[in-house]
């Protein structure tokens, strides 16, 4: 590691804050960590060297350093948000080259914070699918990689996983943050519907903008700013929070998908030592839909459709045409009504009445290898992703805040991760228990070297 990448962004911005290095220093570093690295994980599509160079120098000039919670912190950011003179290239050789005007609004909140974006992530293509691979790379897991780093955020995890960037910000439609977080060993957080400013509506309202961090407080720092909230950091509990009425489920949603026992497992050992530390913890699982499994898949080759309109479809891949297919016929077929989330909550809602947060796995086996699934068939692709991912979708339909965090360890070394859901507004909750969790069975933060170079 260099000097200051592999630090955390807490760290970071307090020595900016305090005139012990200068944003130009810290962003160097880590181009230096990407030039050095990033051949091996694939996280980024653009590394934005010079430009971030100029930008870092203009928050070292900010006449209100003193004030920036996220002074000179590099950051990554998902390819399909739009970044000021850049192209958003969606994973696709059919989006268009032009380059953004303006700033998504959670951009512009990373920046206004201080934040320097140094490069764009790669994504598959139209962030379709758990394993990010396409015309304009793959991203690896920086743990193993021959696995893959997950998805749709998969670029953005590998940099943040292998201490290219102390934080990224991606979105999650149907895990598309939680899923490369737990294979990549990182902290996923998915916020709750409005929290934080989205992408408009995409896909049917399940898709969020939120961190990919490698400790609790970061992850709480990151996302008060993406959430515009006064203080970043200050809702954190002077002492650790006892008395929360914690579920836990290792059951899965889709009906027919097993949850492997490796990760069943990490789910019940998180669950122990929240018992230790003073919660009251029950098995008890949602009440999802037997149907669930249609109603998600009508959602998510209906979003795919929707972003396909008006791309040529002789530049998508095979699997993201069918996909796109798939959801226009479930279009037809009136499988895209507007009242699925809203019969979700109610069905839900007895269950957060006696529960305050729900613990499962974050994952259901391991992740698939690092590869072209692009070129794969459709089918293939649906059930891999399937398989291995069944926990994250009915949080996106439902708006609840979910995350996925690291929890101990699987057989095969890589690291272990579990999901944290709570009721609507109670993001810094689940942070809470993070960080107690954090604090109780410490993880690794970013991967060795040694892993990153076993390709």
């Amino acid at each position: 590691m260099t000097k200051w990448a592999g630090r955390t962004a807490i760290e970071i911005a307090e020595a900016v804050r305090q005139k012990m290095v200068t944003p130009r220093e810290v962003v160097a570093d880590h181009l230096a960590a990407i030039a050095a690295r990033n051949g091996r994980v694939g996280a980024f599509r653009v590394v934005r060297a010079t430009a971030a160079l100029a930008e870092a120098d203009e928050v070292g000039a900010r006449t209100d350093l003193a004030r920036l919670p996220l002074a000179g912190v590099p950051v990554a950011v998902k390819d399909n948000l739009p970044v000021r003179g850049e192209s958003t290239r969606n994973g696709s050789a059919a989006t268009p080259t032009t380059l953004a005007a303006e700033d998504h609004a959670t951009v512009a909140r990373l920046r206004a914070a201080g934040a320097v974006v140094v490069g764009l992530t790669h994504v598959p293509e139209l962030c379709v699918f758990g394993t990010t691979d396409g015309v304009h790379g793959i991203a690896r897991n920086p743990w193993d990689p021959s696995r893959t780093a997950g998805g749709s955020s998969g670029g953005s995890a590998a940099a943040v996983a292998a201490g290219l960037v102390p934080l990224a910000l991606g979105n999650d439609g149907m895990g598309s943050l939680r899923i490369p977080a737990a294979h990549c060993g990182l902290i996923g957080l998915k916020p709750g519907t409005g929290r934080v400013p989205s992408l408009g509506g995409a896909w049917f309202g399940m898709s969020e903008n939120g961190p990919l961090a490698t400790t609790a407080a970061d992850a709480r720092l990151m996302f008060s700013v993406l959430a515009g909230e006064p203080g970043p950091g200050a809702d954190e509990p002077a002492t650790p929070p006892r008395g929360l009425r914690i579920a836990v489920s290792t059951r899965s949603p889709i009906a027919g998908v097993r949850v492997g026992g490796a990760y069943a497992s990490l789910a019940r050992q998180a669950a122990r030592v929240l018992v230790e530390a003073g919660h009251r913890v029950s098995a008890a699982h949602p009440p999802y839909p037997l149907t669930f499994g249609t109603v998600i898949l009508a959602r998510w080759t209906g979003g795919t459709a929707q972003d396909a309109e008006g791309l040529d479809p002789r530049l998508l891949t095979p699997r993201t045409r069918r996909h796109a297919a798939v959801g226009r016929a479930a279009g037809r077929l009136g499988m895209l009504r507007a009242d699925h989330r809203g019969a979700l909550n109610e069905r839900l809602a007895p269950f957060f009445e006696e529960y305050d947060v729900l613990l499962t796995p974050a994952l259901a086996r391991r992740g698939p290898a690092a590869a072209a699934w692009h070129e794969r068939g459709w089918l293939a692709n649906i059930l891999v992703n399937t398989a291995c991912s069944p926990m994250t979708p009915p949080w996106n339909l439902s708006g609840n805040p979910a995350l996925a965090m690291p929890f101990g360890s699987l057989p095969t070394g890589l690291p272990g991760s579990v999901q944290l859901v709570g009721r609507p507004g109670s993001e810094h909750q689940l942070l809470d228990v993070v960080a107690q969790l954090e604090q109780a069975r410490p993880w690794t933060r970013t991967a060795p070297a040694t892993h990153q170079s076993r390709a």
